[in-house]
């Protein structure tokens, strides 16, 4: 197993309201409130991202495609007060040129998907799989 670890730095903006900045320099604004994605649609994002991002890399070396849209939906469960969410699916709606680049692109996806879902997505192998998370507070 090695290390390669990832890090982002949180600023709160206001309440309710926060940015998330990776050590690249770029950045998200999230939250709760009108116009912020709450840090559950961030992780169905990521968790679609990820996957995405795993078969356009392939699939573009033979064509663009005509449409790539991915939609991620998962169950909010209650569990005596303590919440989670469960069931994540992505739906991937993909479409290429009608040629031969376009054939093979397509042919590629549904062996693309099933890597990244077994192997090569990040995001999602870490919320099948037990995940140590761990807290600790500084005061100054």
């Amino acid at each position: 197993m090695s290390e390669d670890k990832r890090s982002i730095e949180l600023t709160r903006i206001a309440e309710n309201h926060y940015r998330a900045t990776a050590p690249s320099g770029a950045s998200i604004e999230f939250g709760r409130g009108e116009g912020l994605m709450t840090p559950v649609e961030l992780l169905l994002a990521a968790v679609a991202g990820c996957s995405s991002i795993d078969v356009d890399t392939v699939t573009s070396r033979h064509t663009e495609p005509t449409r790539f849209d991915v939609s991620a939906q998962a169950d909010k469960i209650d569990e005596d007060g303590a919440s989670r969410v469960d069931n994540v699916h992505l739906d991937f709606n993909l479409d290429f040129p009608d040629d031969e680049d376009g054939r093979k692109a397509d042919a590629r996806v549904e062996k693309l998907v099933g890597l990244s879902h077994d192997k090569y997505c990040t995001v999602s192998r870490t919320v099948e799989h037990p995940t140590n998370v761990n807290f600790s507070i500084h005061r100054a």
